[in-house]
C-alpha cells in the first residue's frame, strides 16, 4: 500500500522549522537616560508610522507602562502641533 499524500502532492509530510523569535525588550528600561517627553518629537517620531499612526507595543516592543505614557506624549505633540495627525497625503 502507497503512502498516504499529503496537500502538496508530495509522499513524506514536510517538518516545518522552528521558528525563534528574538524578545523585544524595552527602549526605555533599558536605557533610563532616555526619557518620554512630549516636547522631544525627535524621540516620538521613532513611534509613530509614516502615515502618523502610533506604533502599537507587541511591533515596538515597549512595555505596557511606557507605551501608555508613550501615547500620551504623542498626543500631546499632537496637539500643540509638534508632530501630525496624518502623514502626507500623496
Amino acid at each position: 500500500m502507497p503512502a498516504p499524500r499529503t496537500r502538496s502532492g508530495s509522499a513524506r509530510p514536510r517538518r516545518r522549522k522552528k521558528v525563534f523569535h528574538r524578545r523585544k525588550v524595552c527602549r526605555f528600561c533599558a536605557d533610563s537616560s532616555i526619557v518620554i517627553d512630549y516636547k522631544e518629537p525627535k524621540t516620538l517620531r521613532h513611534f509613530i508610522t509614516e502615515r502618523g499612526k502610533i506604533i502599537p507595543r507587541r511591533i515596538s516592543g515597549t512595555c505596557a507602562r511606557h507605551q501608555r505614557t508613550l501615547t500620551q506624549a504623542i498626543k500631546r505633540a499632537r496637539t500643540i502641533a509638534l508632530l501630525p495627525f496624518v502623514g502626507s497625503l500623496e
